[in-house]
């Protein structure tokens, strides 16, 4: 097996870890706080990703730019964080990974396209079109039922990919350090102020934490973010983004499956095919090639 082959299969993995994060928050709902889970979580992955980045060589210098974005950054991700927990404790984790990683692409056009900087060709319309109406299938709009379609746990996913779009682009600004020295000094940030204004860290009740906690919590930490993450970062160094980004496709798919068998969710029909919508619109309105064609041999 070359080392392309290899990150195909480390990719496919973390894409799956990915969607079954969302899994490990719906169990670990039961036993913490949004707060409290974004500090353990976040805790945890920065001090894993500390050997990884002596290892990769990077330095952990950062300029003053780069620590304003990085603030910026992490205020938005621990409110995601927080709507992101809230709509999987009161909804479903299939709904939210399906929901949420699929609408995120499509949010962040749309708001780099009202920003100035896309611009929205027909074919472009045509993919938000279909995009919406994915998101709508999921939300069961179909079914005409309101019991249904305007429940707390949508505004909660819709407010969590609106912020992680937000996050997307803030991050997007150019930088003079690394991704991933970028991502660890986020999750520092995130941990200070998490700890510093929402949480007391003597209530955490640590004696009820049991062995189901503890390897959801190592599966969210160092499974979902720092593997992930760095496989993530260093398959765009690799193979290029464009390819590194067809392996997100496998996330909503992972997530509901994930939440079937290890939450006895059931296969929603809606929210299978209003995932199969969503995808095929960020496939248009991103140019993703799923399946490359090969070269004709002579």
């Amino acid at each position: 097996m070359n080392n392309k082959n290899i990150f195909y299969v480390l990719l496919f993995f973390g894409m799956i870890a990915w969607g079954g994060s969302w899994v490990n928050v719906k169990v670990l709902g039961s036993y913490i706080s949004a707060y409290e889970m974004i500090l353990m979580r976040f805790g945890i992955t920065a001090l894993t990703m500390v050997p990884i980045i002596i290892w990769l060589k990077h330095s952990f210098k950062i300029d003053l730019k780069s620590l304003g974005l990085v603030t910026l950054v992490s205020i938005t991700l621990i409110f995601y964080n927080k709507y992101y927990y809230l709509g999987t404790k009161f909804g479903t984790a299939s709904l939210g990974g399906a929901m949420v990683t699929t609408l995120i692409p499509i949010l962040t056009f749309v708001f780099l396209a009202l920003l100035g900087s896309k611009k929205v060709s027909k074919k472009d319309a045509i993919a938000l079109f279909i995009g919406a109406i994915g998101v709508l299938t999921m939300m069961h709009i179909w079914s005409f039922d309101s019991t249904r379609i305007f429940v707390i746990h949508n505004l909660y996913f819709l407010l969590a990919a609106i912020l992680w779009a937000i996050l997307t682009i803030i991050s997007s600004k150019s930088t003079k350090i690394s991704p991933i020295v970028f991502t660890f000094y986020m999750y520092i940030i995130t941990v200070a102020l998490d700890w510093l204004f929402f949480v007391d860290v003597q209530a955490i009740a640590f004696e009820t934490f049991d062995g189901i906690f503890w390897l959801n919590m190592a599966l969210i930490s160092i499974a979902a973010s720092t593997f992930t993450n760095t496989i993530y970062f260093l398959g765009i160094e690799k193979l290029g983004a464009a390819e590194v980004s067809s392996f997100v496709f496998l996330v909503p798919f992972s997530a509901i499956i994930l939440s079937a068998i290890f939450l006895g969710e059931k296969l929603d029909v809606f929210i299978i095919l209003g995932t199969i919508l969503t995808l095929f619109a960020v496939k248009m309105l991103n140019n993703i090639r799923v399946l490359k064609r090969r070269p004709k041999s002579v």
